[in-house]
């Protein structure tokens, strides 16, 4: 496990903080563009060395402290029985969820099985990664696999998906159980720490989070105490009320919509993760190093103590086409400046 990520889950005061990116294995590295271009994006997934090698060439190349499973949330659907295709036009799945649907999603033991390419590609990664780098994993939240499955994206109003509601609780009778087991897969193929990404989150209001989301992430929490991070995009701290924050969480990621010194207060223990925003990566040498300083400032201003538990990283993940030189810059900027 790294150092800095171990003192950053229990909140042990240090002035460098951890520093791991979402996708920063991913479409805009070289070393990625490589593999890619020599195999599909299901086999970079689900052949374990292949998925090995695509989450070590960041960690290798920009000395990330933390790696993650190199995967995609889409599979749980895929092993239901929904089909799922990559192609120019994004996952597309074989059909989409509705009352007439959801008599076709299969058995839950054979999506496990299925599942256990995870397991495998964990196992596969933690064997290659120095023994000082911590490894974590990922599930899709409930609500934003829902979302997939009904409207076939998580972009827009998600209309479809807020009206069909009433099917989620049976979605969750064959969703829950595969990502209960899909998590514990991963923890003993060598995860740290199991994130729950709920991209989908921020499209809907505070009070249909914590009617309908907030129930089931309770249960995962409960499930692996301490062991489970979550980050949603696009939510505010008034999503976060004191039951979801009491839940036995191993920390939380926020994005670049919110202000990362308060969020030490919406999430008062384990990890705080973010959240530059990560189109600036875009900027020039000059007009980047001044976005960075300005999003450093209030942290160095910050005692140790005070920001306890931060991974710094970004908003979101890193995007297509972004300039490797500014990830370089970005990690060796925030050592630095908080060393």
């Amino acid at each position: 496990m790294n150092p800095l990520f171990k003192n950053a889950l229990q909140r042990t005061p240090q002035a460098v903080p951890p520093i791991w990116f979402m996708r920063q294995a991913g479409r805009y590295h070289k070393h990625y563009q490589g593999l890619r271009a020599q195999n599909s994006f299901e086999d970079l997934c689900k052949k374990p060395e292949l998925a090995a090698q695509v989450a070590l060439g960041p960690v290798a190349e920009f000395d990330f402290d933390v790696s993650i499973l190199f995967s995609d949330i889409l599979f749980p659907l895929e092993a239901l029985g929904m089909g799922l295709a990559y192609t120019d036009h994004g996952p597309q799945l074989s059909f989409k969820l509705n009352p007439e649907t959801i008599g076709n999603l299969g058995p839950v033991d054979k999506a496990v099985e299925f599942m256990g390419f995870q397991k495998e590609a964990m196992m596969a990664t933690r064997a290659v990664l120095p023994s000082n780098k911590s490894l974590i994993g990922f599930v899709g939240g409930p609500w934003t696999l829902f979302v997939y499955a009904v409207e076939g994206s998580h972009a827009g109003s998600l209309i479809q998906s807020k009206t069909l509601i009433n099917l989620f609780p049976k979605f969750l009778e064959k969703m829950y159980p595969l990502l209960k087991e899909n998590i514990k897969l991963q923890f003993e193929g060598g995860a740290e720490v199991v994130m729950v990404f709920d991209t989908a989150a921020g499209e809907v209001s505070p009070l249909f989070f914590k009617e309908f989301i907030q129930p089931v992430l309770a249960k995962i929490a409960q499930d692996y105490p301490g062991k489970i991070g979550y980050y949603s995009k696009g939510t505010q701290p008034v999503f976060f009320n004191k039951e979801f924050v009491s839940l036995p969480w191993a920390g939380q990621g926020f994005d670049h919509r919110c202000y990362i010194p308060d969020s030490f207060a919406v999430q008062n223990k384990g990890f705080v993760q973010g959240n530059f925003d990560q189109s600036l990566l875009f900027l020039d040498d000059a007009d980047f190093k001044k976005a960075l300083d300005t999003f450093l400032a209030p942290m160095k201003e910050m005692t140790p103590a005070q920001r306890a538990g931060w991974v710094c990283g970004l908003g979101h993940g890193v995007l297509p086409k972004t300039p490797e030189k500014n990830v370089k810059l970005f990690v060796d900027t925030v050592r630095k400046e908080l060393s």
